[in-house]
């Protein structure tokens, strides 16, 4: 009988297997394998041959010398490089502040239409690359853009010049039409953060005089600290995976003078070739690794030295 109540026993200390979870996760491990996994491994593989008389042939790691250490490749890497870092520090400096600015205003409770607000604003970021490329290039044209007419009636036509075309101003210029494209993503992560603030915290704020202002920079902020983390790291992401906007406006020499030129339409050239420049299929699949491991790097520089630290504001 102790024996029959002791199998009894382990048998209902014994968990179920969950089958449903493997069900239900299966086909966007799929999908993903599909569209994600096999073609990075299948680029990382690409990068160690070389095509010699029409034949692949392995030559490990002598593509990436090539990519860092010949002047002929290394200029245009380096040069591609800077000008994504470029393009990075614009959205974090300007985008993700004014996202969390607007949602701040946005979550506040007193704030009428609020919802047609954030509607206005996320609009921007559901329109093609496309559109926004031509359409801004239009707006900033110094020949039948509107831009001129539009600083000329406030006063400030004489600070207009075709940004687009100096080497000065065209990659800025880029940057802060992307920032007016996608800050709705910060805007909409930040204030879904701000929501899932319970009131007792903001009403105990309330009760010790800590309102305005004042409560958001003590209170709101450390709170949605990790949600900014989050937040950086997709900025991160996208923009060295940035390709689109540049290639509408700029095209694929991403131009003037190669002053635009980010890590995208670099690879896009070498891969595929443009006018005078022949393709170079492992040449490109390097590029795209090196994009890849600059990611990765950046990513677990997040994960493991900043995201452990921010911990401590979780609820």
């Amino acid at each position: 009988m102790a024996g029959d109540g002791k199998v009894t026993t382990q048998s209902h200390n014994k968990r179920p297997t969950r089958w449903h979870i493997a069900v239900f996760l299966a086909p966007a491990v799929l999908v993903y394998t599909a569209i994600m996994i096999i073609p990075l491994f299948g680029t990382l593989q690409f990068s160690l041959f070389q095509e010699v008389e029409r034949l692949q042939v392995f030559v490990g790691l002598d593509n990436f010398k090539t990519l860092f250490g010949d002047p002929n490749w290394s200029k245009s890497f380096w040069n591609a490089l800077a000008n994504n870092a470029w393009f990075f520090v614009i959205h974090m400096l300007v985008q993700n502040p004014i996202g969390i600015l607007l949602a701040a205003i946005l979550a506040s409770p007193h704030l009428r239409m609020a919802a047609f607000y954030r509607t206005a604003i996320f609009i921007p970021t559901i329109l093609s690359f496309v559109i926004v490329g031509f359409a801004w290039k239009l707006i900033l044209s110094p020949i039948w853009g509107i831009s001129p007419d539009l600083l000329q009636m406030i006063g400030l036509k004489s600070l207009f010049a075709p940004w687009l075309g100096k080497e000065a101003y065209a990659l800025t210029t880029l940057a802060l039409v992307s920032v007016w494209q996608f800050v709705g993503i910060p805007m909409m992560l930040i204030y879904a953060a701000l929501l899932t603030i319970p009131d007792e915290v903001l009403e105990a704020a309330e009760c010790d005089g800590i309102t305005g202002m004042k409560q958001f920079w003590k209170i709101k902020l450390p709170l949605i600290l990790p949600s900014i983390g989050i937040i950086s790291v997709l900025t991160f992401v996208a923009n060295f995976n940035a390709f689109d906007l540049i290639y509408t406006t700029q095209g694929a020499l991403a131009g003037p003078n190669f002053a635009t030129d980010i890590l995208g339409t670099f690879m896009f050239r070498t891969f595929f070739g443009f006018q005078l420049q022949l393709g170079d299929p492992n040449m490109g699949a390097t590029i795209a690794s090196a994009m890849f491991f600059v990611i990765l790097i950046g990513v677990c520089i997040y994960l493991f030295g900043i995201q452990s630290r921010m911990r401590r504001y979780q609820f």
